[in-house]
């Protein structure tokens, strides 16, 4: 008999697009954008520092490039105006945003047949800023997919992964039971552990990012490797045409 299932919410980071291999593009391209503007430093040490920005900072962290023009040699930047250094590396960002950043073909397959299904709330569950979250909503271009009341970035509900309370947040605003609902995530312990401590049916997705093989404290219902294989599991195992 099949399983009864009502909703399937997605983490976004390295479950819809790898986020590993696109902020790799991204800085590289910041980077080279800061040398060609004048900045006196090798490619692998502007590098470096950004990745070091990065890691000390968070990837929220607003002012990346600035961090690095200060932190690298006075030479470096010296008769050059900063600002114009900080505002290449900007710029090169968000113009690889608009050519790189996109969900895989089969991520973006699977939501639109999973958005024919009636009745089906299909969500976000993902943490970090707000803004930041919803812009990539909006840049991969599947809002269109997704049930409009059932997204929620971490930022605008006040409660962070891996707070379980975020889950149960989430189902009882939707009025959902939670052996009802499907969270997919590639994080074992902010993504499987706290959907499955409320309830949820857990599918970690091992497809790419730096948590594919890791483990949590409890094993996922499903593992999956891309959403062809998502797609697969909800047809034999919950009886999705």
């Amino acid at each position: 008999m099949s399983r009864p299932l009502d909703a399937i919410f997605f983490d976004i980071d390295d479950t819809l697009f790898s986020t590993s291999v696109f902020a790799d593009k991204a800085r590289r391209a910041a980077v080279d954008a800061m040398i060609a503007a004048g900045l006196r430093a090798t490619r692998e040490d502007c590098f470096r520092e950004l990745t070091e920005v990065v890691g000390e900072f968070s990837s929220n962290f607003g002012a990346h490039f600035d961090k690095v023009v200060q932190r690298l040699p006075v030479g470096a930047s010296t008769g050059l105006n900063r600002e114009i250094l900080i505002a290449s590396g900007v710029v090169a960002y968000h113009e690889t945003k608009w050519r790189e950043l996109k969900v895989y073909d089969d991520v973006y397959e699977v939501l639109r047949w999973l958005s024919a299904r009636p009745g089906l709330v299909r969500g976000i569950i993902s943490a970090g800023i707000g803004i930041k979250q919803a812009e990539k909503v909006i840049r991969l271009r599947i809002y269109e997919f997704l049930t409009p009341n059932a997204i929620y970035f971490t930022e605008q509900v006040g409660i962070n992964k891996p707070n379980p309370k975020l889950y149960r947040r989430v189902l009882q605003d939707l009025g959902l039971s939670a052996e009802r609902c499907m969270y997919v995530g590639d994080n074992p312990v902010n993504d499987i552990d706290p959907a499955a401590e409320v309830g949820m049916i857990t599918a970690h997705n091992r497809r790419s990012g730096r948590h594919s093989e890791e483990e949590g404290r409890r094993k996922p219902d499903y593992v999956i490797r891309n959403f062809y294989e998502l797609r697969d599991l909800l047809r034999g195992e919950f009886g999705f045409g």
